[in-house]
């Protein structure tokens, strides 16, 4: 029978051993909470418990102690009540937290585990890092020292066979209020083979989340820079901000880059850049800055930033950063609530492209919208009040390629839906808009333009399902649409508009231009047919044919839209996705040749071992949209993890109407308990009058527990 022990501090002395661990690391930081956590009953649990002639306290069989998230176990536990000594005999286990454990074969303390000598000791942080030496003694209840120290994240085998790294030291010390690890006559050993040796070297423990030191180095090889070797190094400027600065050096450049992160009561920022020197441009200052963030402001408004910039067009592409053919960037301010949405944001776009003229294209440009729903019950239905103000500028003041244009836009819809007995759906929808323009640096067009477009349509819906002997559910929606618009003027320049897309979105949108520049004028027909398959054993198919019939063509539309024409092409649109993990989606526009102007195919297969994904993407030329040759792309993507160890990933991008790769990508990783190493490999062919084709390689290694999470529960290394 077990003897179970409910004291207060001051009646079981021995007790106070889970109380003094708690006490190392709380009192500093919070001695409220301290006080409180003394002030608590310790539990006691053991086979025996008695008290000699010597008046000695004695706890054996089992011995648990318990205080807060603090356990205590060993064999023996023996209070000495005239010295206040504790004598534990081992295995003496301490636990923190599940954070922190401390093991030793025997041990001699004083009641409070502030001071004493540990015999056999070994720290394990987090369940990965482990600190074991001959001896450890405990000094002020807040340091830790070991002697003749081997500190690793390896699985240590029985046997005596050397983990795979570790770090042998003369003397460990652990500071348990800084969660600092400071080595003395360190060794960085591989297979017991010593490679580095450190007079003084200082490690965060692993239960320290963030702290300053270096992050895992990397070689990255490229075949315009070299060999070089990046040291990111981590600088903590308090518990809200951080500072990484990454030094990247080669025989052709030095850079310095950095990454800046705050958080706020409402908000965060984060900065990320580089400044180079190097030889692909000799004698000039290189780099780019990346800024984002936001902040929640009163009153439900939300201020974002998103910028972006760089020294020239082939800087991202040499240092293999993101490849932008444009960099936007935009400051915002929003609110949206159930019955009003407001957003207004400026933008501004830097063209990276060689063959565009940065001062005639649209760089500046100026967003404010507004819309508000109403209820009305006299009428029933929606009704929806918009105001829309737009500008865009170009840098040029040249007559016509120096063009702006600045637009604003009244909007007002009635909208209501009925559901008939028959399960028929009927949605009327009444509006109508105003825009207003004012037009510069343009002699072809009027400086002001005001023009109105009244709209009326009527869609009917009726939805029919069907429920399978095998469970599953079809549902087969025929969809009909007549629809109205007059446009009073189209003498506007088209800036907003050059690039039009039909899919199942804007099926039955009365204008399926993607801004208010150019609007649909006349009467049209949508006739379409929605159909979907919902299986029990989780297969879904979807499918959407549709087709607009207009009055009269409208000669604003691109070649590739789909929608010149009296009658546009039939859009074809499906999805399918099995239980195994397949998926397959593709949208496509059948023109009367029978042939696709526009087409694009999505496939996937995803497993918990392996997965693959691909796309691809046809197009016809089309000047409007700069497309003077056909578009005919592949891209592969996937992965395959070998075992619990190795995983492999792949991507390949391939231009089929030229018969010639795009870019290509290959990337090894191994990971087990203690470190993981990843190596890739890339290349990428295209090119143009600053950007030359490059093949990059890149080399990491890191170790479990001090430089990346996890690990030591998912991997184990066998010992036989």
């Amino acid at each position: 029978m077990r003897l179970v022990a409910s004291l207060l501090l001051s009646g079981a002395v021995a007790l106070a051993i889970p109380i003094g661990v708690a006490a190392q690391t709380q009192s500093a930081a919070n001695p409220a909470q301290s006080t409180a956590q003394e002030d608590q009953p310790a539990l006691l649990v053991a086979d025996r418990i008695f008290i000699t002639p010597e008046r000695n306290l004695v706890a054996e069989g089992n011995v648990e102690a318990f205080q807060g998230d603090v356990k205590v176990t060993a064999k023996r536990i023996t209070y000495d009540r005239e010295t206040g000594n504790l004598s534990l005999e081992g295995p003496v286990r301490l636990d923190q937290a599940g954070e922190t454990t401390l093991l030793a074969d025997s041990a001699e303390l004083d009641d409070g585990i502030m001071n004493g000598l540990l015999i056999g000791a070994r720290m394990v942080f987090d369940q990965q890092v482990q600190i074991a030496s001959v001896q450890a003694a405990r000094a002020g209840g807040r340091y830790t020292q070991f002697s003749k120290v081997s500190a690793t994240s390896c699985h240590v085998c029985a046997n005596g066979k050397a983990p795979l790294w570790q770090i042998r030291a003369r003397k460990v010390t652990h500071d348990q209020l800084e969660r600092q690890l400071y080595f003395e006559g360190a060794q960085f050993r591989i297979l017991d083979f010593p490679i580095f040796y450190f007079p003084y070297l200082r490690l965060p423990d692993p239960t320290l989340d963030r702290a300053t030191g270096f992050l895992v180095p990397s070689v990255r090889t490229t075949s315009q820079l070299g060999t070089g070797l990046q040291v990111p190094y981590f600088i903590k400027l308090g518990d809200h901000k951080d500072l990484t600065l990454t030094p990247y050096v080669s025989p052709k450049t030095r850079t310095l880059g950095y990454r800046y992160r705050q958080a706020f009561k409402r908000g965060r920022i984060e900065l990320n850049g580089a400044f180079t020197r190097d030889d692909l441009q000799p004698d000039e200052d290189r780099g780019y800055l990346f800024a984002n963030g936001y902040f929640f402001l009163n009153n439900d408004f939300r201020f974002t930033f998103d910028l972006k910039t760089t020294s020239d067009n082939a800087y991202l592409a040499d240092y293999g950063l993101p490849d932008f053919d444009r960099l936007r960037s935009e400051i915002a301010l929003e609110r949206i609530k159930r019955d009003t949405a407001f957003r207004t944001s400026f933008i501004h776009y830097k063209s990276l492209r060689d063959s565009e003229n940065e001062e005639e294209i649209p760089s500046r440009i100026f967003d404010l919208y507004y819309q508000k729903r109403y209820f009305p019950t006299s009428v029933g239905g929606e009704v929806r009040l918009g105001f829309i103000a737009h500008t865009h500028e170009r840098t040029s003041d040249q007559d016509v390629v120096g063009r702006d244009v600045a637009r604003a836009t009244f909007d007002t819809e009635w909208l209501r839906s009925w559901t008939f007995a028959s399960g028929l759906r009927a949605d009327a929808q009444v509006g109508a808009s105003v825009d207003t323009f004012n037009i510069r640096n343009d002699s072809n067009y009027p400086d002001r333009v005001t023009r109105a477009t009244p709209r009326a349509a009527l869609t009917l819906r009726y939805p029919m399902s069907k429920r399978e002997k095998s469970g599953a559910t079809q549902i087969l929606e025929p969809i009909a649409q007549i629809g109205w618009t007059h446009v009073t003027d189209q003498d506007i320049p088209n800036d907003e508009s050059t690039f039009q897309e039909f899919d199942q979105g804007n099926l039955l949108s009365l204008s399926r231009f993607p801004a208010p520049d150019r609007r649909e004028d006349g009467a049209t027909a949508v006739f379409g047919l929605n159909w979907a398959r919902y299986a029990a054993n989780g297969w879904r198919a979807l499918a959407t044919v549709g087709q607009v019939f207009r009055q009269t063509a409208d000669p604003n539309f691109n070649l590739t839209s789909g929608l010149q024409g009296t009658a546009s092409d039939i859009l074809l649109a499906g999805q399918l996705q099995t239980a195994n993990g397949w998926s397959l989606a593709g949208r496509g526009l059948l023109n009367g040749d029978f042939s696709f102007a526009k087409a694009e195919v999505r496939a996937g297969w995803n497993k918990e071992n392996v997965g693959i994904s691909g796309s691809y993407a046809w197009q016809e030329p089309d000047p409007a949209e700069n497309v003077d040759d056909e578009i005919s792309e592949v891209r592969v993507s996937g992965r395959y993890r070998v075992d619990q160890n190795w995983l492999t990933v792949a991507g390949a991008r391939y231009d089929l109407s030229e018969s010639e790769p795009i870019r290509y990508g290959l990337g090894i990783t191994y990971q087990n308990e203690c470190v993981r190493v990843n190596m890739t490999v890339s290349r990428r062919f295209t090119s143009s009058s600053s950007i030359e084709p490059s093949t990059e390689f890149g080399f990491t290694v890191a170790l479990t527990g001090y430089s990346i999470e996890g690990g030591g529960q998912q991997y184990k290394r066998r010992c036989s």
